[in-house]
C-alpha cells in the first residue's frame, strides 16, 4: 500500500492542500472546525509529513546536532535530559555523535552535522581541539555545555561554577576537622578550575603544605590508582576530594582494598552528583553539578541564537550545591574510638 499524501488528507478533510499545510505548521489562522477536520484525517490515514520536502521548503531540518565528548560519562544523562526537554518542546530533534569514537576512526568531529544540514550544534563536554569548531560556528549556531575551554567568537558556553563547587567541598572537609586533604586532579579547563578552587581554600586556611595532588584520567581505574599512590605516602591524607564521581568510586575501591573504612578512616567526596553517587551502597558525598539545568540553559541559548543569529558569545554559569551523604565525616583522633 502506498503511503498517504497531503492530497489524501485534503480530500478526506474536504479542504485544500495549502490549508492542510497551515494546520501542520501550527498556524493560528485556521478556523477550529477546519483544523479539527484536518487532524482527524491525519489520524485516520496515518499520514506523516515528508520531512525532506518540508526541510527544502522551510530551509531548515529541525534537527540539532549534539556532539558528546564521551558517551560513558553518566553526568551527561542529566544534561541531555534537560537539553532534549526544551528542544523537543520547540519541535526540534537531537542527532547524537560520540566525539571519542570519531577521533578513534579519524573522522571530522563536527563536519557530519553540516553534511546533514543540522540547524545548530551543542557540544557537550571538553573537546581536545576546540579549534575544530571554528568552521562549524561560522555556518550554524553553536553552544558548548559543561566545558570551559576557549571557544570561537559567537559561541555561548553554559557550565557549572567549578571553582565555587571545589571550594564548597574543601570548606566542608576542613569544617569536619580534616587538615591533610588530597585532591585527585583531572584534565582540561574544568579539571584546572576544580583544582584551583581546592588549592585556594587550602592556602587561605594555611594548609597548602598539607594538600597533596595526584593527577588522574577521571576514570574509575585512574581514581583507584591515584588513591593507592596517595595512601602509600607517609603523610597519608584523612580526606580525598576527587575531580568527579567516577574517580571517587575508584578511590572508594582503593580504600576498601587497603582495609580502610569510609568515612571512619578516610573521607571521600566526588563531583557531579551522578546517578552513581546516589546508589545506596555507595552514597557518595558530592557536588551537584546541576546537569539538567545546564542542559536546559544550553537549549535556551541555542533557541535564542536560531531566532537572533550573531552577537558575541556569553558565559552562563549555574550555581553548585554540596550533597552531603555517607562518605564524609570527621577524622578519627588517634587513640579514640568512634561510637
Amino acid at each position: 500500500m502506498r503511503a498517504p499524501t497531503i492530497r489524501d488528507v485534503a480530500d478526506r478533510a474536504g479542504v485544500s492542500k495549502s490549508l492542510v499545510s497551515l494546520v501542520l505548521r501550527g498556524s493560528d489562522q485556521v478556523r477550529a472546525e477546519k483544523r479539527d477536520a484536518v487532524l482527524k484525517a491525519v489520524r485516520e490515514l496515518g499520514y506523516r509529513p515528508n520531512a525532506a520536502a518540508r526541510s527544502l521548503s522551510e530551509r531548515r531540518t529541525r534537527t540539532i546536532g549534539v556532539l558528546l565528548n564521551d558517551l560513558r560519562n553518566p553526568w551527561y544523562v542529566d544534561l541531555l535530559d534537560g537539553l532534549n526537554s526544551l528542544l523537543s518542546a520547540s519541535g526540534l530533534h537531537m542527532l547524537l555523535a560520540d566525539a571519542r569514537l570519531n577521533r578513534r576512526v579519524g573522522r571530522d568531529l563536527a563536519g557530519p552535522f553540516l553534511d546533514l544540514r543540522a540547524d545548530g550544534l551543542v557540544v557537550v563536554g571538553t573537546l581536545p581541539d576546540p579549534a575544530a569548531l571554528d568552521a562549524v560556528a561560522a555556518r550554524i549556531p553553536v553552544v558548548v555545555a559543561g566545558a570551559r575551554e576557549p571557544v570561537p567568537t559567537g559561541v555561548d558556553v553554559v557550565a557549572n561554577d567549578d571553582g565555587r563547587g571545589a571550594r564548597l567541598v574543601t570548606e566542608h572537609l576542613i569544617g569536619l576537622g580534616h587538615r591533610t586533604i588530597a585532591h585527585l586532579a583531572g584534565y582540561g579547563a574544568v579539571g584546572e578550575l576544580r583544582r584551583a578552587g581546592f588549592e585556594s581554600v587550602m592556602r587561605e586556611r594555611g594548609l597548602a603544605e598539607r594538600a597533596p595532588v595526584e593527577p588522574c584520567d577521571m576514570t574509575e581505574e585512574g581514581g583507584y590508582r591515584a588513591t593507592v599512590r596517595l595512601l602509600s605516602r607517609p603523610d597519608r591524607p584523612t580526606a580525598v576530594f576527587a575531580v568527579n564521581d567516577i574517580a571517587c568510586v575508584g578511590a572508594l575501591s582503593a580504600a576498601e582494598e587497603l582495609g580502610l573504612s569510609v568515612p571512619r578512616d578516610l573521607s571521600l567526596v566526588g563531583y557531579d552528583n551522578t546517578s552513581i553517587s546516589r546508589l545506596r551502597h555507595l552514597w557518595l558525598t558530592t557536588v551537584d553539578h546541576a546537569g539538567h539545568e545546564v542542559g536546559r540553559r544550553a537549549a535556551r541559548c541555542l533557541l535564542d541564537r536560531l531566532e537572533r543569529p550573531g552577537g558575541e558569545g556569553r558565559l552562563h554559569l549555574t550555581a553548585p550545591t554540596l550533597e552531603v551523604r555517607g562518605t564524609s565525616g570527621p577524622p578519627v583522633v588517634p587513640g579514640t574510638v568512634r561510637g
